[in-house]
């Protein structure tokens, strides 16, 4: 059935993926060289959904300043969740706006208009809710389903064993009686889930529906998840700039120096400039203005907006945030390595670096595999940075 309003979660801030998150959240982070949002945003016009419904709340004003009022010529109204209490509390800021059955789409995955659509023709109104159910080996990561037939029958939240292998996609078609469930449902460590609520409706025997869905569905837990997802729409080349050959997009406003090489995979962004001998690729997004110098490498690697390397630096495996700084004939050599998240450390993990914005790493300093380095963080000329850097410090010879 078509669905005219879709509530969009976009109001979490994703802490393991500090440093990134920072000062941003989640749904903004780079897939590829675009905010994962504008993917969530832009599937669900592709299907025809005219009525858009963020719900924001960590770093709220980034999420609307990058929004705006409208999107793609459809109204966008924001409902302000005040404290990160759980999805199915996310949705019910937004209840007062929904009358009829509706999306709600989490905003810090990619889907695409394919997959919303499969969900939306799938439901019914007889249907408590439809899910968007993924064959993925990374089930046991996130959420799982069992099926009988069309039916899901248990959803299991990071279940302990990896015998599962369909995942729940994050696009739910609901019912507005699902609303009051979700009120009712019981809390859990303090928050309210969407999932909890539907799991209710399905022990008491109410029709949820499962429907299969096929497409790119990629998301990031973890920083070095960021490369996975550029790795992932690469592949399939799902990006907005025009191909200028195989694997190879570049923006009409990019200037490449026809000494410049770019290796496929590759994505150049708007105002991006290659400088002559750099090298960009494979598996590389470069967004908005960023500047490669001459003789610079880069490999691997998402640079988010703003971001400069310099000439003759190397890049490898890392992940930028906006308005970085690599100075001329730096190193980031990428590579495997264990990377400390909080108080877990996460071993052999494929990563050169996590620079936050406006972190800047000097001319001829070396940045160690696996390290993090927050929000304006400043490694000088000559130095080595290794292992999590807290946002502002220096890193000296």
């Amino acid at each position: 059935m078509r669905l005219d309003s879709a509530v969009v979660l976009a109001a979490g801030e994703g802490t393991r993926l500090r440093p990134l998150t920072k000062h941003r959240p989640k749904p903004l982070l780079p897939a590829a060289n675009r905010p994962i949002l504008s993917y969530v945003l832009d599937a669900l016009v592709d299907a025809g959904v005219d009525d858009l419904h963020l719900v924001v709340g960590y770093q709220r004003d980034r999420v609307q300043d990058h929004v705006g009022p409208t999107y793609r010529g459809r109204t966008v109204t924001y409902h302000v969740q005040e404290k990160q209490l759980g999805t199915g509390h996310a949705v019910l800021q937004a209840r007062d706006a929904i009358d009829a059955d509706f999306l709600v789409v989490n905003g810090d995955e990619v889907v695409t208009a394919a997959m919303v659509e499969a969900v939306m023709d799938a439901h019914s109104t007889a249907d408590a809710a439809t899910l968007g159910v993924v064959e993925s080996d990374r089930a046991a990561e996130y959420g799982a389903v069992s099926l009988d037939g069309d039916r899901i029958v248990e959803l299991v939240e990071r279940p302990d064993d990896d015998t599962y292998r369909l995942l729940n996609a994050g696009i739910y078609a609901c019912g507005p009686s699902l609303l009051g469930d979700i009120e009712s449902t019981a809390r859990r460590a303090g928050e309210r889930h969407l999932t909890d609520a539907i799991a209710d409706r399905i022990r008491g025997g109410n029709a949820v529906r499962g429907v299969r869905i096929e497409g790119l569905w990629s998301t990031a837990t973890y920083p070095w998840d960021l490369l996975t997802v550029a790795r992932d729409l690469l592949a399939v080349g799902q990006v907005d700039e025009p191909e200028r050959a195989p694997g190879i997009y570049v923006d009409e406003t990019a200037r490449v120096h026809d000494d410049a090489t770019l290796r496929a995979p590759v994505v150049v962004g708007p105002d991006a400039v290659v400088g002559p001998g750099a090298v960009v690729g494979p598996d590389s997004a470069l967004g908005r203005n960023v500047t490669v110098g001459s003789g610079a490498v880069v490999e691997g690697s998402v640079l988010d907006i703003d971001t400069r390397v310099g000439a003759n630096a190397t890049v490898v495996d890392a992940v930028t945030g906006q308005g970085v700084t690599v100075g001329p004939g730096a190193t980031i050599p990428g590579g495997e390595a264990d990377v400390r998240v909080g108080t877990t450390i996460h071993e052999d993990r494929r990563l050169g670096c996590i620079a936050a914005d406006r972190a800047d790493v000097g001319g001829g300093a070396t940045v160690a595999p696996g390290s993090l380095l927050g929000p304006g963080v400043r490694v000088a000329a000559g130095a080595y940075a290794d292992g999590v850097v807290p946002e502002g410090a220096e890193v000296r010879r």
